[in-house]
C-alpha cells in the first residue's frame, strides 16, 4: 500500500513486508533516548498495532546518520518513484524490529491533481498531517526540504536539485490545499533563498496594493452569469455576514439572460459577449490604462466629461454632410458588426446625433480622435467599468456544463478538451490568472467529478495551485440549504495565499435524496458526519412552496397578478419579502410607493403545451406517482417494464397519433417513471432543467393539469417573488435551469464573509446560524 494515499482510496494503516524491500543487508546502527520505556502504539481506531520496548534520537543507514525532525526517501513499490516524508520517531518492538514513523509529503500527482501534475515544478511538495510506521529499512536517504513562505506569482528562479520545497498543505478531506504557517528559522531557507523562491511578490502587492481586506466593501466579477444566481446568493450571504459584497461586473454571452441580470442589478454593468472576448478586452483595457490614465488627470477630467452613453451634443457648428467624432460611450473586443476583423471597438457618439445613431468603430480608424480615446479611458478608468488587475476582490462563475454533462451524447471522453465548450475552464482560468482576485467561487455539475475521470476538474484545481492560490473542492445539494430540490453541485474556492480559505457551509435542512456523488469523491461531500449529534431543519417540500400561489391554467399568458392567499409557510413569507435584499437599499419615494401599491405576481405561467400532450396529461391521475404507466393500454411487467397492453387495441388521440408514444415506452428501457409524471406535495425535484420536457421529466403541477410554472421553477431554485425574467418563456426557464441555487449561494457568500473577517478556524466546514434559511438579520458568528 503506498503511504501517500492516493485520491479515492481509503487511508490505512500502512504494513510493509520488509523481504521485499532489500535488496542488499543495511547497517542500521540506533542511538537509545535518554529515558527509555515501554509503550503500545495505536492505530486511528485505537487498536493496538506494535508493542514498543524503546524509543531512539538517531539512526545511522547505510553509514548515514538520521535524526528525529530530519527528512527521507522511503522506498516505493518498484518501478516507481521513493515517497518522502519527515520522520517523526525511532523505535524498537517488544519483538526486536526497528520502526520509524514518518509524517508525508505530497508529489503534486498524488493529490487530486494526478495528471496535470506534469505541469507543476516537480521540486515542490506538500505537506499532509498523515502518519504511519514503517520498517526502518525502507529508508533510502537522507533529503532536504524547506519551506517556504507563502508565493503570488508562478515565476521561480532556480532551487538546488537536490533540495525540495513546500508552501502549502493537503488534505484529502475536500482535496484541500491551505497555506502554512512558517516555521522556526531552522526549517526555513536563507532570506536570499527564500526571496528566490517567493516569486516575485513584491510586483504582485504594487498591483493588489494591499492584502488588508476592506471589511465594508468587497467587488466581484460574475462570469457566465446567466440571469444573476451565483452572484446574488453570494452577495445576500456576504452582506447578512457583515461584508458589503457588491456586483460590479457581470458577463455573459447569453443576450436575454443579461438582460435579465440588467432588470434585477441595474447597478451592475452587464457585458453581453463571449468571456473569451471579455479577457481580451481585459489586456486591452490595461494597456490603455497605462498609456492615458494618472491620478492628475483623472482629477482634472472628472467633471468635464459627460457621463456615458447620455446626452446629444450640439450640432449648430458641424456641416450636416460631416460626421464629427463627439465623444466615445463604449468599448469592446471582438467584431460587433460581424463584418470586420476581431479587434479592439469603440462606440462612437457622432456629433449632432444622438443614442441610436451611435456606432461601433476599430481604433485604428479613430487615429485622428486621440483626444477622444484619452477622455473616454481616464473617465472609464475613474467609473471602473472594467476591473484591472488587483481590482476585483471575488470573481465568480459556472463554465458551460454542456461538453460534459450525462444529456449530451457526443461527449469527447478520450479529448475532453478538443469540444469548444469545456475549454472555458481554461479561460477562466485565464482570467483569474490575468486579474488575481481575492477570492474565486467556480462552480459546476456534478458530472465535472465523473467525466473523463474528473479531468476538467483537476484542470481547474492545477492551475489554481500553479498560481500558488489556496483552494478546496465540494459537493453541495440544494435540498440541504432549504429547497425541495435536491441538485447536487460541485464548487471549487480558491483564495489568495494571505486570505483565509472560507469554509463550506453545513446543511440547514435535511434533504430527501435523490442521487449520490461519485464513490472517488466521497470525502469532498459537504455534510455532517454520522457521530455529530445535530438537529436539521425538517425538508421543505413542494407544498412548501406552491400552496400559496393562484390557479393558472395551461394556456396562461399573463406576466403579472395578484397574489390571491396570504403566504401559508415559512418558505413563501420569505421568498415574497426578501427583495430590498437583492436590488439594495430603495429610496424613500420607492419605499413609499412600495407600501400603498399591493404586491403582485410575476412569470406565474406555463409553458403551453400542444392539444395532444395537454389530452395526455388530463388522463394523468391527480395521486402521488401517477405517470404515463397510468394511461389506457400501459400494462407493467414483473421486470417492471412498461409495454403495450397485446390485449387491448391501441388508444388513439382525436389527432389520430396514439395516447402513449412510443418514445416513452423505450425510455430507459421501458423502466423510467418520469415521463408524464405528476409531482406530489410531499416530494422534492432531482434538479431544474433548462428546458421542461413532459416526455423525459415529472413535471406536472400536483393538483393542476399544467407543467410547473416559470414562477414555480424559481421557486425552486429560490430567487425572490420579485426577480423578473426577460425573453419568452422558453428563454425563462432556461435562465432559471442554468442559475445556481440562491440558498446555496447565500450560503457560500455567509461563508466567505466569515473567513474575510478571520471569524472561522481551520476547519474545512462551519455550522451556520439558527434559522439561517429563511431568515433576513443573519450577521454575526455562528
Amino acid at each position: 500500500m503506498n503511504p501517500v494515499v492516493l485520491w479515492g482510496r481509503q487511508c490505512r494503516r500502512r504494513r510493509l513486508d520488509r523481504g521485499g524491500l532489500t535488496a542488499t543487508r543495511r547497517i542500521i546502527t540506533l542511538w537509545r533516548r535518554a529515558n527509555s520505556y515501554t509503550s503500545t502504539l495505536h492505530d486511528s481506531a485505537g487498536n493496538a498495532v506494535l508493542d514498543v520496548k524503546c524509543h531512539y534520537l538517531q539512526a545511522s543507514i547505510s553509514g548515514s546518520t538520521l535524526c528525529i525532525g530530519d527528512c527521507a526517501f522511503v522506498k516505493g513499490p518498484e518501478g516507481k518513484a521513493n515517497y518522502i516524508g519527515k520522520i517523526l520517531e525511532f523505535f524498537e518492538t517488544v519483538a526486536g524490529e526497528y520502526y520509524c514513523r514518518v509524517q508525508w509529503f505530497f508529489r503534486a500527482e498524488d493529490t487530486i491533481m494526478e495528471d496535470q501534475a506534469q505541469s507543476h515544478d516537480p521540486r515542490r511538495v506538500f505537506y499532509s498531517d498523515l502518519k504511519d510506521d514503517n520498517a526502518l529499512d525502507c529508508i533510502v536517504s537522507k533529503v532536504s526540504i524547506v519551506q517556504v513562505s507563502p508565493c503570488v506569482d508562478n515565476q521561480s528562479k532556480s532551487i538546488p536539485s537536490s533540495q525540495y520545497y513546500y508552501d502549502m498543505k493537503y488534505s484529502q478531506n475536500y482535496s484541500t490545499f491551505s497555506t502554512l504557517e512558517m516555521e522556526d528559522t531552522h526549517a526555513k531557507l536563507q532570506s536570499s533563498q527564500v526571496s528566490s523562491i517567493s516569486m516575485k511578490k513584491e510586483d504582485f502587492n504594487k498591483t493588489q496594493k494591499s492584502h488588508v481586506p476592506n471589511k465594508k466593501d468587497l467587488s466581484l466579477l460574475d462570469l457566465y452569469c446567466g440571469c444573476g444566481g451565483m452572484s446574488t446568493g453570494l452577495c445576500l450571504g456576504a452582506r447578512g455576514g457583515g461584508v458589503n459584497l457588491v456586483t460590479r461586473w457581470a458577463v455573459d454571452d447569453d443576450e436575454v439572460a443579461c438582460e435579465s441580470f440588467r432588470m434585477n442589478h441595474p447597478e451592475t454593468r452587464v457585458r453581453n459577449e463571449t468571456t473569451d472576448d471579455f479577457l481580451e478586452l481585459l489586456k486591452e483595457w490595461q494597456k490603455l490604462c497605462k498609456q492615458y490614465v494618472k491620478e492628475s488627470e483623472v482629477k482634472d477630467n472628472a467633471d468635464a466629461i459627460t457621463e456615458f452613453g447620455n446626452g446629444t451634443p450640439d450640432d449648430s457648428a458641424v456641416p450636416p454632410e460631416e460626421l464629427e467624432v463627439w465623444k466615445l460611450v463604449d468599448i469592446c473586443f471582438g467584431d460587433p458588426n460581424n463584418v470586420r476583423k476581431r479587434c479592439l471597438y469603440f462606440k462612437v457618439r457622432w456629433k449632432g446625433y444622438g443614442p441610436n445613431d451611435d456606432t461601433w468603430e476599430p481604433i485604428e480608424g479613430l487615429g485622428n480622435c486621440n483626444d477622444a480615446i484619452k477622455d473616454f479611458v481616464i473617465e472609464g478608468h475613474k467609473r471602473k467599468i472594467l476591473p484591472l488587475p488587483g481590482a476585483v476582490d471575488v470573481v465568480c462563475g459556472g463554465p458551460p456544463c454542456q461538453g460534459i454533462s450525462g444529456y449530451n451524447r457526443n461527449r469527447e471522453f478520450d479529448e475532453p478538451f478538443k469540444c469548444e465548450k469545456n475549454k472555458q475552464i481554461i479561460v477562466f482560468m485565464d482570467i483569474i490568472q490575468f486579474l488575481r482576485p481575492k477570492y474565486v467561487c467556480m462552480e459546476n455539475v456534478l458530472d465535472i467529478l465523473k467525466f473523463a475521470d474528473a479531468t476538467l476538474a483537476r484542470y481547474a484545481i492545477s492551475r489554481l495551485i500553479g498560481m500558488h492560490y489556496q483552494s478546496k473542492l465540494g459537493i453541495m445539494a440544494a435540498g440541504c440549504y432549504g429547497l425541495p430540490q435536491f441538485r447536487m453541485r460541485v464548487f471549487l474556492l480558491g483564495c489568495h495565499p494571505e486570505e483565509k480559505l472560507p469554509p463550506f457551509p453545513l446543511p440547514t435542512h435535511g434533504a430527501i435524496v435523490k442521487n449520490s456523488c461519485p464513490l472517488a469523491f466521497e470525502l469532498n461531500l459537504v455534510g455532517w458526519s454520522d457521530s455529530t449529534a445535530v438537529q436539521l431543519e425538517t425538508p421543505i417540500v413542494l407544498e412548501d412552496i406552491l400552496s400559496d400561489l393562484p390557479k393558472v391554467g395551461n394556456t396562461e399568458d399573463r406576466d403579472e397578478m395578484p397574489y390571491v392567499k396570504a403566504p401559508q409557510t415559512e418558505f413563501q413569507r420569505y421568498i415574497r419579502t426578501f427583495s430590498s435584499e437583492v436590488q439594495g437599499p430603495k429610496s424613500h419615494a420607492a419605499k413609499s410607493k412600495s407600501k400603498k401599491s399591493k404586491p403582485k405576481l410575476y412569470d406565474h405561467r406555463p409553458l403551453a403545451l400542444g392539444n395532444d400532450n395537454y389530452l395526455r396529461v388530463l388522463q394523468i391521475p391527480k395521486k402521488k406517482g401517477a405517470n404515463f404507466r397510468d394511461l389506457p393500454g400501459v400494462i407493467v411487467g414483473s421486470d417492471n417494464v412498461a409495454k403495450l397492453d397485446p390485449t387491448k387495441e391501441r388508444v388513439l388521440l382525436p389527432s389520430g397519433r396514439p395516447l402513449v408514444l412510443d418514445c416513452v415506452l423505450t425510455y430507459e428501457d421501458g423502466r423510467c417513471l418520469r415521463p408524464f409524471g405528476r409531482l406530489w406535495w410531499d416530494e422534492v425535484v432531482g434538479t431544474v432543467l433548462t428546458c421542461p420536457n413532459i416526455r423525459m421529466q415529472a413535471l406536472i403541477h400536483p393538483a393542476q393539469d399544467r407543467l410547473l410554472t416559470v414562477r414555480e421553477s424559481a421557486r425552486l431554485q429560490g430567487f425572490p417573488d420579485s426577480y423578473r425574467f426577460r425573453g419568452t418563456v422558453k428563454d425563462r426557464y432556461r435562465q432559471i435551469g442554468n442559475a445556481v441555487a440562491v440558498p446555496v449561494g447565500r450560503a457560500l457568500g455567509y461563508a466567505l464573509a466569515m473567513a474575510n473577517l478571520n471569524k472561522t478556524g481551520n476547519d474545512p466546514l462551519m455550522a451556520l446560524p439558527p434559522k439561517f434559511a429563511f431568515s433576513h438579520n443573519i450577521e454575526g458568528t455562528p
